[in-house]
């Protein structure tokens, strides 16, 4: 199982990140936007994609760490795996959020 490092994250921010912010700081560009507005559309941008990818970042990180402790509790009693279900939907809620919120970041653009 591979461990998250901060470098890992940093890595998955990027990836993310940058084709995000050039496609918004192009379409500013293209419509004429002072340096104020092309600034905020940026500041925006990277809000919106800092959310999802950490949202799914630690959504991955505790469905792995759930669904793997329901698993084996499932082994040794079979009868719990409908209630271990449940956290690790709860787990995947997190990603939801986490793009519910850039969405509405996305919007003041």
């Amino acid at each position: 199982m591979m461990k998250l490092s901060l470098r890992s994250v940093g890595a998955a921010l990027a990836v993310t990140l940058i084709p995000a912010v050039e496609v918004l700081a192009e379409q500013a560009a293209q419509e004429g936007a002072s340096a104020a507005s092309l600034g905020r559309t940026i500041g925006l941008a990277v809000a919106a994609a800092f959310a999802v990818g950490v949202s799914i970042l630690g959504a991955g990180y505790a469905v792995g760490k759930i669904g793997s402790a329901a698993l084996g509790a499932a082994v040794e009693k079979p009868e719990l795996l409908t209630r271990s279900i449940l956290f690790v939907a709860l787990a995947e809620g997190l990603a939801v959020l986490g793009f519910a919120i850039a969405m509405m970041l996305l919007q003041k653009i």
